[in-house]
């Protein structure tokens, strides 16, 4: 008579040994699955590293930045100082139409809202004068010729670099002097002194590209206020008297073709301080 098996009985491949086996198996394999050896587990620990070590990157530089040294305060100019500055326009077209080598008295009067540039031109006879109020009023005149000009700006004030906004670009060494050097509304380019805080140079960075350098600065000196006033000729009372100065005009030829007559070309690289003020309003 045949036999049934029991349904609880192991068949032969169902034997504890297989059993153990098949069990073991599918261990392995979850093993697998969950090992840190493996691709996957590998991959998925990447994916959420890789945030939290660009993170750590990003709040590193942001305490490097922090901790690096700010650049130095520019020196606040003087109320009252007299400085002379050297130009050469020879490479400089655009910036003048006479005499390119120029040494500049510049006489800066905070006090009484003034400034006085007076021009000397290679082997010109006389100077020109440049004298500009806070009112923006600038008179450009010699002993023949005068030019009155408005502005809508005053005197650059004391303290256009020092107040801020001008951005450091690190120490340059310029005639044998080491400087602070900043740029400035991206039209002057300011040279100072490390060891004094004297200016040394500026560069203007507009069309002229005019450069000029500083041969001497003294603090506290003050201009005779006879100096700072526009001639008769700068004020004609009415039309007769200016038929009358122009027939002196012709009479009286100014030894300086580049004064006489004072065209704009001529009054690029005095007008400059006038101009940065302007920039900076």
């Amino acid at each position: 008579m045949p036999t049934m098996d029991h349904p609880l009985r192991h068949s032969p491949a169902d034997t504890p040994d297989a059993a153990a086996r098949r069990d073991g198996d599918k261990v392995s394999v979850a093993a697998t699955k969950l090992t840190p050896s493996s691709t996957s587990y590998a991959m998925a620990k990447a994916r959420t590293r890789w945030p939290l070590i660009l993170h750590l990157l990003v709040l590193a530089a942001a305490e490097a930045a922090s901790l690096s040294p700010p650049g130095p305060t520019p020196a606040r100019w003087p109320e009252r100082f007299h400085a002379v500055l050297f130009t050469n326009l020879t490479n400089h077209a655009m910036a003048s139409t006479g005499p390119p080598l120029r040494i500049t008295d510049l006489y800066y009067d905070w006090p009484r809202r003034r400034n006085l540039n007076l021009v000397r031109y290679q082997l010109a006879a006389e100077p020109l004068y440049d004298v500009e109020w806070d009112n923006g009023t600038t008179f450009y005149f010699d002993s023949s010729s005068c030019r009155t000009e408005q502005f809508p700006v005053g005197v650059l004030r004391p303290g256009w670099l020092s107040d801020g906004g001008g951005i450091y670009l690190g120490r340059r060494l310029t005639g044998g002097i080491e400087c602070h050097v900043w740029n400035k509304g991206d039209f002057i380019v300011y040279f100072e002194d490390v060891a004094t805080g004297r200016p040394v140079r500026w560069n203007f960075l507009d069309a002229t590209g005019i450069e000029q350098f500083v041969m001497s600065f003294e603090v506290g000196v003050e201009l005779e206020d006879s100096e700072w006033q526009a001639p008769a000729h700068c004020f004609p009372v009415n039309d007769d008297d200016q038929r009358e100065e122009m027939q002196e005009r012709r009479r009286r030829k100014s030894n300086s073709e580049h004064i006489n007559g004072i065209d704009d070309d001529g009054l690029q690289a005095a007008k400059l301080l006038r101009k940065l003020a302007a920039v900076l309003n």
